[in-house]
């Protein structure tokens, strides 16, 4: 029986570590993020990848930094025969990364070496890009960059966002996975170097990444919105007040007005002019100090006074 050490966080993970589990394999542990405060009441919450090996019955260590750590001595003392991460959110040290005979793996949301980092859903739909996939993957020091053991591609539609993407891609590696391990364990598996001339990154979202330039155009703005949906969401700002916008779509308007212009109103939604004489149509925001709603319960409510020609920063 191979014995893993299984490292994730969020739910992306969830139903990796559940895969491996069903198919028989022993988890000597799960190492995961520390519980954080979630909300505006901060309410100390537990990751996803912890409520899941609690459900599982898997002992759980949550380092809050490894390198130097006493729970790394932990996991290397457990002596497993490979470790598999999954979105976990730490570089692992090189005492690690050679510690397990069969090396450590990881399972990318991307196709490396595009879209090396923390962020690669989101990026991968901010960029307007068409196809995405998962990535299984040799660990080394420098950051994804090891040798690719195998890859599954998937199409990213219109009406994907990040957290549609994410349930989709985290199937996706699964399966991947679970093709891919008896290979690993038997060392018959493929072993590809990147090409280092097609590494693309995608670090994990800024503040400024958040913020609408209403200058883009409306494809650009439109995939900004959904690429950060449902979190961390984009926003703008009225009246010098936050406004999250949460869904949008792009719209035919012949308007000349100013970039971030409101030019139509509605009973069920508005348009604020963008760049290139383009339009998006607002379908659900959450307005400062607000629950998140959609545009048809803001202009009946909070967002009554909203006028033609009023403007969005």
């Amino acid at each position: 029986m191979t014995n893993i050490v299984f490292m994730g966080t969020p739910a992306f993970s969830a139903p990796i570590l559940r895969m491996l589990v069903e198919e028989g394999y022993n988890i000597l542990a799960v190492v995961t993020q520390p519980d954080r405060p979630v909300g505006r009441k901060k309410v100390l919450t537990a990751p996803p990848v912890k409520e899941e090996a609690v459900k599982l019955g898997l002992p759980v260590i949550q380092p809050t930094k490894l390198k130097g750590s006493s729970e790394l001595e932990e996991i290397i003392a457990l002596a497993p025969d490979l470790i598999v991460t999954a979105a976990f959110g730490q570089l692992l040290p090189i005492e690690l990364l050679d510690a397990p005979k069969l090396g450590c793996i990881n399972v990318h949301a991307s196709l490396l070496p595009a879209y090396r980092g923390g962020a690669p859903i989101h990026q991968a739909i901010i960029d307007g890009q068409d196809k995405t996939g998962v990535t299984i993957m040799y660990m080394e020091e420098k950051l994804d960059a090891g040798d690719i053991i195998s890859q599954s591609e998937i199409p990213i539609s219109h009406s994907d966002d990040t957290g549609l993407l994410f349930d989709k891609l985290s199937k996706v590696g699964s399966d991947l996975l679970k093709e891919t391990l008896p290979s690993i364990i038997s060392k018959t598996n493929n072993r590809v170097k990147q090409d280092e001339s097609l590494v693309t990154f995608a670090k994990n979202i800024s503040r400024e990444q958040e913020r609408i330039d209403w200058t883009k155009s409306a494809l650009d703005i439109h995939n900004q919105i959904r690429g950060l949906h449902p979190w961390p969401v984009a926003y703008t700002t009225l009246d010098d007040q936050t406004v999250k916008i949460w869904r949008a779509d792009t719209i035919q308007e012949n308007s000349k007005e100013l970039p971030g212009t409101v030019v139509k109103i509605e009973s069920d939604y508005f348009v604020v002019q963008t760049g290139l004489e383009e339009a998006i149509r607002i379908n659900e925001l959450q307005p400062a100090g607000k629950k998140k709603m959609s545009a048809e319960d803001y202009l009946r409510g909070v967002g009554s006074k909203l006028r033609i020609g009023d403007t969005f920063e």
